[in-house]
């Protein structure tokens, strides 16, 4: 009854549980069958799989073990088809079985002792202590070389070189400074260049092999630690070193790490160790306390400073960034300064000749005074050097009697005066005040300047005081706009300008590339020259090279890589103390310059004649003749035209496009 009982009130409740789901189980498709889900079972592979996975979650042991059983299971029957298989196997079962066991014994090593059970045990015992002990020595072993190895792909060994070149710090233009530190000395049988940054070892290498390619002779050895770090410092053995080169930071904001690097370096390097340095900061305000870090020994380039300078002098003057870039890099002809003991008592004008295939452009004095393009009669004293312009340094071959020129050839005009001139400037940033104030030791008096960036107040006050810094040889106007945008640059004309400059934004965190901004305002510009038949020189500033190939400008433009060209300018200087002061003459607002003028004012034009001639020519000037730009080639798209330092005898035709290049005060 109770049973009965209980199976009615069953019955009860799961009838009331039905009624209760009917309304919506109603609402199901009525062909629809009622379908049970029933878990699937686990095949017998999975369930070993999953077993198996657990015993060797259990830790070493039982992998120890079941590598024991897998071993056994291999070396037991092969051992026992070994024996079974022997023409000269014992007869008996037990003789072969204990021939089994030797077998298995030798091949696992351990010991394969026969007879009683406990010798058995005792030589398996002594070959497991035998084993533990080997494979133990064996793990220390290879945990101490593993670790040696570590540590060395992670720098933090000691490098020990002499003469080497020291690279402290990572920035964009490390690529630049090692391939040129690689080209530089072409001619040695052995270099070393040392770079030392806060990035792992591996990555560097990686980049560098990459970005640089082959180094022939040259080594490139990287160490890990942060160039403030005189522990880290003292790994790359910079008191041994010819010089040590401190990388600019890409932003301006990391200038006081550059003062931190050198101090550490000065407290790295007794004072008795006079060790040359290279830096480079991108603030005015951070230079002076660069140079005191550095100490006596060092050349503190202001990276703005010198991209402004070159953006200056090339805004006047089409063509101008080609020679300084065939000058800056070791790919060509750069400068070099070298032993004039046959020139002894000549004088310059007749020393300008007598280099065959070098241009001599300047007297270094036994005292270390630089004097560039001297007078024409200014005398070659003893243990006097030449600074000249030649594919090596060991290539400078006197001959003796000067290069012969053609008096007929040679053209007496007076120097053009300059003209007033308009330049309009698209964009703003923190190096266009520096470019501003070397415009304007450049321009003619009465020149302007139209200012074209977006901004509101601040920039115009920031406008208006590098106005009155330039005054009186340079007018600003400023007008306010995006030179990203058609509007902006469509309501311009061109026609009313004698050159363009094109600026990018500073580069910021979070911000844009500066570079993107500016293809796209050369992008409007382009179109403009096009629709408008009016063609403007044009002079832009980048911070990356690769995207020069991607400008829409014409051929032959300038172009201006702010990285780069400081970067050609540190391992410059780094390779020869003297041409820090030459630079900085050359790229001061005053003094000698590089300059392209008309072939017309020194050669008879449309006649051929020697490159001497004009070498003369231009020595009655007061000038030195390095080279010559032909426009015709570069507009045909051969190449850009520039030839740095041609033979003395080299006979060409001079035509009206053509430009000779000198360094002259104007």
């Amino acid at each position: 009854m109770i049973k009965d009982e209980g199976r009615r009130r069953s019955v009860q409740r799961s009838t009331r549980v039905g009624k209760q789901r009917q309304p919506q189980d109603a609402r199901a498709p009525a062909s629809r069958p009622a379908r049970e889900t029933t878990p699937q079972r686990a095949s017998l592979r999975e369930r070993a799989r999953y077993w198996f996975d657990n015993t060797l979650a259990r830790g070493v042991v039982v992998l120890i073990g079941w590598l024991a059983v897998a071993c056994l299971a291999l070396a037991v029957p092969a051992s026992a088809l070994l024996v079974w298989t022997d023409d000269h196997a014992p007869d008996t079962p037990w003789a072969k079985t204990a021939a089994v066991w030797r077998s298995v014994g030798q091949t696992l090593r351990l010991g394969g002792e026969v007879g009683s059970p406990l010798r058995v045990v005792l030589s398996v015992l002594l070959a497991l202590v035998a084993l533990f002990y080997v494979s133990t020595v064996v793990g220390l072993m290879t945990t101490a070389i593993t670790d040696e190895l570590t540590a060395l792909r992670r720098g933090h060994s000691t490098v020990l070189e002499h003469g080497h070149t020291v690279v402290l710090g990572w920035s964009a233009q490390t690529f630049t400074v090692v391939a040129e530190l690689v080209a530089a000395p072409a001619n040695q049988r052995r270099a070393a260049v040392v770079v030392l940054a806060d990035r792992d070892v591996t990555e560097m290498e990686e980049e560098l092999r990459t970005e640089v390619g082959g180094t022939g002779r040259t080594r490139i050895v990287c160490r890990n630690g942060h160039p403030s770090d005189p522990a880290a410092l003292a790994r790359v053995s910079p008191a041994t070193a010819n010089v040590v080169v401190v990388m600019p930071r890409d932003r301006a904001d990391d200038d006081a790490e550059i003062v931190k690097n050198l101090l550490a370096l000065r407290a790295t390097v007794d004072d008795d160790d006079r060790v040359r340095v290279v830096a480079a900061v991108r603030d005015a305000r951070y230079r002076l306390a660069a140079a005191l870090a550095a100490g006596p020994n060092a050349v503190v380039l202001e990276a703005d400073d010198v991209t402004a300078r070159l953006v200056a002098q090339c805004a006047r003057q089409p063509g101008l960034s080609l020679v300084y870039q065939e000058l800056l890099d070791f790919a060509g002809d750069e400068f070099y300064v070298v032993d004039a003991p046959a020139h002894e008592g000549r004088v310059f004008a007749e020393v300008l000749r007598i280099c065959p295939v070098s241009s001599v452009v300047g007297i270094v004095r036994a005292d270390g005074t630089l004097h560039l393009n001297p007078p024409a009669d200014c005398v070659v004293a003893a243990r006097d050097r030449l600074v000249v312009i030649a594919q090596d340094d060991d290539t400078t071959v006197p001959t003796d009697e000067p290069a012969v020129f053609d008096e007929t050839m040679i053209v007496n005009r007076a120097p053009s005066v300059r003209p007033c001139e308009r330049v309009l400037l698209l964009g703003w940033n923190r190096r266009a005040r520096h470019i501003v104030r070397h415009l304007s030791g450049h321009v003619a008096a009465g020149s302007v300047l139209q200012v074209v960036a977006e901004g509101g107040e601040s920039l115009a006050a920031e406008v208006r005081t590098a106005a009155t810094e330039a005054a009186p040889a340079l007018t600003l106007a400023f007008t306010p706009g995006d030179p990203t945008l058609p509007g902006t640059v469509n309501g311009m004309d061109l026609a009313e300008y004698d050159g363009v400059i094109v600026l990018g934004p500073d580069r910021g965190p979070g911000a844009e590339a500066p570079d993107d901004r500016t293809l796209v305002t050369l992008l409007l510009l382009r179109e403009l020259e096009r629709t408008s038949g009016v063609a403007v020189r044009v002079v832009t500033e980048m911070t990356d090279d690769r995207n020069r190939a991607l400008a829409p400008v014409g051929v032959g433009a300038d172009f201006i890589v702010s990285g780069k060209l400081v970067g050609l300018l540190m391992v410059q200087i780094s390779q020869n103390w003297h041409l820090a002061a030459l630079f900085e003459e050359l790229l001061a607002p005053h003094g000698n310059a590089i300059h392209l003028k008309p072939a017309g004012d020194y050669v008879r034009t449309g006649e051929r004649t020697s490159f001497a001639t004009v070498v003369q020519s231009a020595s009655r000037r007061g000038e030195c003749a390095i080279g010559y730009r032909s426009r015709r080639l570069a507009r045909s798209g051969i190449d850009d035209g520039v030839r740095i330092n041609p033979a003395k005898s080299e006979v060409r035709c001079w035509s009206a496009e053509d430009d000779v290049i000198v360094v002259a005060t104007r």
